[in-house]
């Protein structure tokens, strides 16, 4: 309790107060890996497994930082798993006549596209954007079916880039730098924490709230599309799939997007993202190395996630909630 008062008063150090949340996100990611490293030393934590948990945790985050545009606003998407599927069979599709060109604009047109139509029926809907989002994930689905015939679609190996070092680091950043500069130095994110505030204020304000909540769903899609280039050239294919099966590939970037939702309180929000998803990837991939079974593995993933949103997004005393 002691130690635990002493790094509260961190808080409240000119200098080192600034870098509070990105201290306590290290000491996360330093407790994690130390916990897997002791119970399993042998097959956790070697710097080949490090650089495999940032190669897997990078292509989440450029997701979830694209998830951060709408959650802020509080709203939901659950088709990002689809957009994921259907982004990535039309890239690859046109890779294939022509090149990389055809790869990055097939994902990040399709997946803006996408984002376009889920904000305009959102709006023009007037209904939850869980709900719209649910419907277009089976439409999604479905498309990315047929347009890849039923068949596997697999990356050429010379279009591969982006799925190892530097390329991929390459991309994932310039989408970090991107997200950070729309949410720092742009109207678009000066609107969306103002939507997230209140809603009511924002249009007394005289934002366009429908307006900025199609801008977020086309944000949030686009960097989704850049997920899908860097998934399928990670994965090196792709399997459309249908059911809802594609849902699953919502949840890791959303739980990044809560560690920048949480750690936004400091001035870190896409940093807390980035280090976020590379904490997910210690916990899933230490679950691993010990063997644990998939229950057991998201049962405790689940409650560590939510203890420590839960715990970094207490107000401060005195401080009026919002």
């Amino acid at each position: 309790m002691k130690l635990l008062r002493q790094f509260q008063k961190l808080k409240t150090n000119k200098i080192l107060g600034r870098y509070y949340g990105l201290i306590l996100l290290a000491l996360m990611a330093f407790f994690f890996f130390a916990v897997f490293k002791l119970l399993s030393p042998a097959n956790f934590g070697s710097l080949d497994n490090l650089y495999f948990y940032l190669q897997s945790s990078i292509i989440y985050s450029v997701g979830a930082c694209g998830f951060y545009f709408i959650v802020v606003m509080g709203l939901f998407d659950f088709s990002i798993g689809a957009n994921v599927v259907l982004s990535s069979i039309v890239g690859v599709l046109l890779s294939k006549q022509f090149g990389y060109i055809g790869l990055l604009f097939g994902c990040v047109l399709c997946g803006t596209l996408i984002g376009f139509i889920n904000g305009l029926l959102y709006i023009k809907l007037t209904i939850p954007s869980m709900i719209v989002t649910v419907g277009l994930m089976l439409i999604y689905e479905s498309a990315a079916y047929y347009v890849a015939c039923g068949v596997k679609q697999v990356l050429d190996p010379s279009m591969q880039a982006f799925g190892r070092a530097p390329g991929n680091i390459l991309l994932a950043f310039a989408a970090f730098l991107a997200t950070n500069a729309i949410l720092k130095y742009t109207r678009t994110g000066t609107y969306c924490y103002a939507i997230g505030s209140n809603e009511y204020t924002a249009k007394i304000m005289g934002i366009n709230v429908n307006r900025q909540k199609l801008v977020g769903f086309v944000l949030c899609h686009l960097f989704v599309g850049v997920m899908a280039v860097l998934s399928v050239s990670y994965g090196t294919s792709m399997t459309a799939t249908t059911g809802m099966t594609s849902m699953a590939r919502n949840f890791t970037p959303l739980m990044g997007t809560f560690f920048g939702v949480a750690f936004r309180k400091y001035g870190t929000a896409i940093p807390a993202i980035i280090i976020g998803e590379f904490i997910i990837a210690i916990i899933f991939n230490g679950f691993v190395a010990l063997g644990a079974p998939t229950t057991v593995q998201n049962i405790v993933t689940g409650a560590a996630l939510l203890a420590i949103v839960a715990i970094t997004a207490q107000p401060q005393k005195g401080a009026v909630a919002k």
